[in-house]
């Protein structure tokens, strides 16, 4: 198993092997980041040497390194991925992050293998499958409620498996690995790391009868996820690792939310300390930050809870994909080349560089990019703003409009800087006997060591001051300056009472520290162990259905005979296998259209002037020459988007697929090459 029926693990994102340090540094008992390749954010790539870098400092607070091998595998690919894991076990990586059933069935190494969120698990018999065949970590479906994670929770075996849930970051409107959309209009597959995010782009709604119900709306695009109420309630339900999206945030956000849900467990567990039923860091140390944390001064699109407490209208950011930011002021008036603004909160401060925005009358954003702040009156909270943009480009900019700001370069700073401090607690002890001296170091995790000095009676001088000879002898123990530890408490012992006012010299007790220092760094890494790995059940877990569609994900030889082992009976291919010629489920999400417009059957029961049954009928989206349909199931209360991929994507997917299995090389892009055929 991964974690204590006990221990709470915070799991943050890196970009990449810095990022990955200062998430350890902030807080962080887990961090995600993606290898060479195989990973699921196909432009978060990194070397094995950095990620060897970063397990190396992780494991010094006993924090774990976690590495996202989650796209679906060509067979060709197959071999390569199966290499890539023993590097990155031999690198000291601590779990791989699987969607691909196929790498069960390779020769992989003793490392445990966590669940993607690409797994997409949403019931009780799912997770429970996956725990049977080895997954030791868990991370369920971003739209269950409280009570459905409990349900799985109470289907699993805490001994052996570990429930991780996303608390906060950006949200994929569909479940994971159950949007095609991206591979069907543009042949960059979601499931292999290339999403183009259509569900970020404005649509025209439309009705069976051809008539507008929502004009240029960003209809599939979410708020950000931000669980920070919903902690204890998490917990409650069975979840123990709290995951933060975001392996391509940048330091500021990873620093930020990391501190943030840091200061929120550490909360949980300082409460229940001395509750029946006790809570525990998953790592080592404390951490301090020289900030406070705050999730509304990153990037985001406003917050929501999403389905944890059951289905809500307010989800969806469909005005804009952008960053609104917080409400600062108002407009007083526009000049020439400034705009004087009337801040709500007088102590507010404005700064050269700072982003501002407003909603123009079509509730569009529209950024304001502050190239020069002065202060009219600071007393009465009035600021004048020079743009780094002509105003005449700034649309609808005029007097009484609300003015946010979405960035703070000040506050930016702050993180530009060292923003947090981990130290492991530890006790000294110094002994003074008859020819030496001994210091014993022992950390909060139990780990002890001890050394000494040769310190004979000729090279012994009587302090003048016993009580100053003393305070300096804990001063001296207690400079650990940049290593992980700070002293808890240094006492001071002697064989007899003879040596009460004996000088310590100060090089003496700076070499006693360095060596007790270092063999406690050695005893605390001899002592680190990599959890194993879950054992599958015999004889093999049946899986729950004995047939799958494709969208169970199918790509190569290997899962096959994986799912066949299980009991499947028939196997469909992978939509990137280009064998889904017509229409289909391109994306199933749990938000529903109908249901934020206020067009849901349900919400039509009891209302005045309805009659009869109202029945969700089919939507179309536009969005140029793309057209999408919205069908609506309504028992499961989910949504279907359905299109069928383009001629000219799928000949093209067609042609790659073909290369790969002959054993032509492959070109990566990193953006989409430019591509001209039919519709």
């Amino acid at each position: 198993m991964s974690l204590l029926p006990h221990q709470l693990e915070l799991l943050a994102p890196a970009r990449d092997a810095a990022i990955g340090i200062e998430a350890v540094n902030h807080g962080a008992d887990a961090v995600y980041i993606g290898g060479p390749g195989f990973g699921a954010r196909s432009s978060a790539d990194n070397t094995v040497q950095d990620i060897a870098r970063l397990v190396q400092h992780a494991h010094r607070f006993n924090s774990r390194i976690f590495v996202t091998l989650n796209t679906i595998l060509r067979d060709d690919e197959l071999e390569s991925a199966r290499k890539l894991a023993w590097q990155l076990y031999d690198a000291g990586v601590d779990a791989l992050i699987i969607q691909d059933m196929g790498l069960l069935e390779l020769d992989l190494p003793p490392i445990q293998l966590h669940a993607s969120t690409q797994c997409d698990i949403r019931s009780p018999e799912k997770a429970r499958f996956l725990q049977d065949v080895g997954l030791n970590q868990l991370v369920l479906a971003r739209e269950l409620t409280l009570a459905q994670i409990a349900a799985i929770r109470a289907a699993t075996d805490p001994a052996r498996s570990t429930i991780e849930f996303f608390v906060h970051g950006a949200l994929c409107v569909a479940y994971s690995g159950q949007c095609y959309i991206s591979a069907a209009h543009t042949g960059r597959s979601a499931n292999r790391g290339e999403c183009s995010q259509a569900c970020r782009l404005p649509y025209q709604v439309v009705d069976s009868a051809g008539r507008f119900v929502a004009h240029d709306k960003h209809v599939l695009s979410m708020k950000d996820n931000n669980q920070s109420a919903n902690i204890a309630a998490l917990v409650a339900s069975g979840v123990r690792s709290f995951k933060i999206e975001g392996r391509y945030k940048d330091m500021a956000y990873v620093k930020n939310i990391t501190a943030h849900y840091r200061t929120l467990l550490d909360a949980l567990i300082d409460e229940r300390a001395h509750s029946a039923n006790p809570l525990a860091r998953a790592s080592s140390g404390q951490t301090t930050f020289t900030f406070t944390p705050e999730p509304n001064q990153n990037f985001n699109r406003e917050f929501t809870d999403y389905f944890v407490n059951g289905r809500q209208d307010s989800i969806g950011a469909f005005d804009s994909p952008k960053n609104p930011g917080l409400p600062i002021g108002f407009v007083l008036q526009v000049g020439s080349n400034w705009v004087d603004l009337d801040l709500s909160d007088h102590g507010t401060v404005l700064h050269n560089g700072d982003g501002l925005c407003y909603y123009d009358l079509q509730k569009e954003l529209v950024g304001l990019a502050i190239n020069r702040a002065e202060a009219i009156s600071v007393k009465k909270g009035m600021w004048r703003v020079f743009p780094k943009d002509a105003l005449t480009t700034l649309k609808d900019l005029r007097k009484g409009v609300e003015v946010n700001r979405n960035r703070d370069v000040d506050w930016l700073h702050v993180l530009d800087k060292k923003s947090s401090d981990r130290r492991i607690k530890l006790w000294a002890t110094l002994q003074l006997t008859t020819d030496a001296v001994h210091l014993t170091l022992t950390d909060e995790d139990g780990h002890q060591t001890t050394v000494q000095q040769p310190f004979p009676a000729d090279k012994r001088q009587t302090a003048h001051d016993a009580d100053a000879a003393l305070s300096q002898i804990r001063h001296q123990i207690s400079r650990l300056g940049t290593t992980e530890f700070i002293a808890a408490s240094t006492d001071i012992t002697w064989a007899t009472g003879q040596f009460d006012s004996i000088f310590v010299p100060s090089s003496l007790l700076n070499t006693l520290r360095r060596e007790a220092v270092d063999a406690l760094q050695t005893v605390r890494s001899a002592a680190f162990t990599r959890l194993p790995r879950a054992a599958p059940v015999e004889p093999p877990a049946p899986y729950p259905d004995d047939s799958l569609s494709y969208l169970a994900n199918v790509f190569n030889a290997a899962a096959r005979s994986f799912y066949a082992k299980h009991g499947v009976k028939v196997i469909a291919p992978a939509y990137e296998a280009i064998e889904e010629p017509g229409e289909v489920s391109l994306m199933i999400t749990k938000h529903c259209v109908r249901f934020s417009l206020s067009l849901c059957p349900k919400q039509a029961k009891g209302v005045t002037g309805v009659q009869g049954q109202v029945k969700a009928e089919p939507l179309q989206l536009i969005n140029g020459k793309e057209k999408l349909t919205l069908r609506f199931d309504c028992k499961p209360c989910e949504m279907h988007v359905v299109g069928k991929m383009k001629p000219g994507v799928a000949k093209l997917s067609l042609q790659a697929l073909h290369d790969a299995a002959q054993g032509a090389p492959l070109t990566f892009h990193k953006t989409r090459p430019v591509q001209r055929f039919g519709h």
